[in-house]
């Protein structure tokens, strides 16, 4: 769940005074140096030490949720709690009590064959999951506490240490999630760090064990390329156009119902969030009115309803608006799906259809992340995935219908992040999946077990056996006996 293709901004918060560049390195040092000495220390944290660590964080959540929410609406300017509960406070506690509730079987080593004659008599592999150390997390804004958070399963239960770089864009949030941080964390277990631009560029640079990254993809080049520097691996969790494909065996009015809810949540602000919708042609005006019906169902009282959230900030609401004039510039419908007269809000966009019909422009080159939604007539599935092949490779499909042939063509030959059949975005809540892009939709993925791997080093250990010494046949002189050993072993 990525966040918007912004350009970054260099705000600080209103509650933290701005330093000179030499004092904030040497602070983001100082804590970075405190938290490699911890994992040091203890190089190896007990199963008792990372339970607590993600029992705490639990507790911080459902202890702060009110406080939290209070945050996120004064960020967003709209924002219902409920929403806030649901995305961005439910998701991290579910992830966080599966990663607690999974740790005692992935700390234990894992058994592998040992090769003969290598292992000779006894001989055993395996591997052990060790911790990296410290992990750098650079979260967004959309989702500010979902997008920094839920990682935290799989980083603390691999027994890491975190420094947490929240957006400059959700200011407030981030600074009531480092006031709470510092009070259920020691520095040198999870630290939060403030600030804009700036701030972020200096972080970005640090020589982490592991570096996450959720955002749009130009910036995570930019922070794949800074982290490159120390060779530190990196998870890109980044966006890109997931589309829709609407087979003719779907029902309308359930693809209408679901795409809407996924396009109109958060006003669209979601990486997952369906970017467009490619459907036959001779379906496509029934597919808009049953849009219609679906906004109106969900928002009765319009934009102003107020489950419907703000856009972020002025800047982002413009820059969809310069998208549909120029779509509307191009000869495409542009359909706004609530009656009434705009909001005299400049944060609150009303979500609309762009009827594409020829040359999309903006609209259909760049991530949208907004509650805009362009409609594509296609001349059927074949069309469809043509289409999608096309371009980047997206962070997610979405496929309705119950083609059994589609089904299968999509899962084994569509390249993508994660495929969803007949709904949207529901693969990112289940703990068990891994989650995560492929291409210029990101790398690495996090969730479930995957989670654990990834924030964890796979140390490889073989146990030679106390019975044999293969090392006498791999050490010279060589002779008959070795020449009868190369020949039994090296053939077809």
């Amino acid at each position: 769940m990525t966040s918007a293709p912004a350009v970054p901004s260099a705000m600080i918060l209103p509650q933290s005074r701005p330093q000179s560049p030499g004092r904030l390195q040497d602070e983001l040092e100082r804590i970075f140096a405190a938290q490699r000495a911890a994992s040091r220390l203890d190089p190896f944290p007990s199963e008792a030490v990372r339970r607590d660590r993600l029992t705490r964080l639990i507790d911080l959540l459902c202890t702060n949720q009110d406080q939290l929410c209070s945050a996120v609406v004064r960020d967003f300017g709209r924002r219902s709690a409920e929403n806030t509960k649901l995305f961005d406070i439910l998701p991290p506690i579910n992830a966080l009590k599966y990663a607690a509730a999974h740790l005692t079987p992935w700390l234990r080593p894992r058994r592998r064959r040992s090769n003969f004659p290598y292992n000779w008599v006894g001989g055993k592999s395996f591997i052990q999951f060790v911790p990296l150390g410290v992990v750098g997390n650079i979260a967004p804004w959309n989702f500010p506490l979902t997008l920094a958070l839920s990682p935290m399963g799989g980083i603390l239960a691999a027994g890491n240490r975190v420094m947490l770089k929240p957006s400059e864009f959700t200011p407030m949030t981030s600074d009531v999630l480092r006031s709470l941080i510092a009070q259920y964390f020691a520095e040198d277990e999870i630290h939060v760090v403030t600030g804009g631009a700036d701030v972020a560029a200096r972080f970005a640079a640090l020589p982490f064990d592991h570096l996450l990254f959720t955002g749009s993809t130009p910036v995570g080049r930019r922070v794949a390329q800074a982290a490159a520097v120390n060779l530190v691996p990196v998870t890109l969790e980044l966006g890109g156009k997931s589309p829709v494909l609407v087979s003719e065996s779907a029902h309308l009015s359930e693809v209408a119902s679901k795409v809407m809810f996924a396009k109109s949540t958060n006003a669209g602000q979601i990486c997952l969030a369906p970017d467009y919708v490619l459907v036959h042609r001779s379906r496509r005006d029934a597919l808009v009115s049953e849009l219609k019906k679906a906004a109106r169902a969900l928002y009765p009282n319009g934009a102003a309803s107020k489950d419907y959230v703000n856009i972020i900030t002025e800047r982002h609401a413009q820059r969809l608006r310069a998208h549909l004039e120029d779509a509307a510039a191009r000869g495409n419908p542009v359909i706004p799906l609530f009656d009434g007269p705009e909001s005299e809000d400049p944060r609150c966009l009303a979500p609309r259809l762009v009827l594409i019909g020829g040359e999309g422009g903006s609209i259909m080159e760049e991530e949208i992340f907004g509650p805009v939604l362009p409609v594509v007539a296609v001349d059927g599935m074949a069309d469809a995935i043509h289409r999608v092949g096309s371009r980047a490779r997206p962070l997610a499909v979405y496929y309705f219908g119950n083609n059994r042939a589609e089904i299968e063509l999509i899962t084994r030959e569509v390249a993508c992040g994660g495929l969803v059949i007949n709904d949207l975005m529901m693969h990112f809540l289940q703990d068990d999946l891994p989650f995560g892009g492929v291409g210029d939709s990101g790398m690495g993925g996090y969730h479930g077990p995957e989670g654990f791997e990834r924030f964890s080093h796979a140390k490889s250990v073989f146990k030679q056996s106390n019975f044999a010494d293969i090392g006498q046949l791999l050490r010279p002189p060589y002779g008959a006996r070795t020449a009868r050993l190369l020949k039994m072993q090296i053939r077809r």
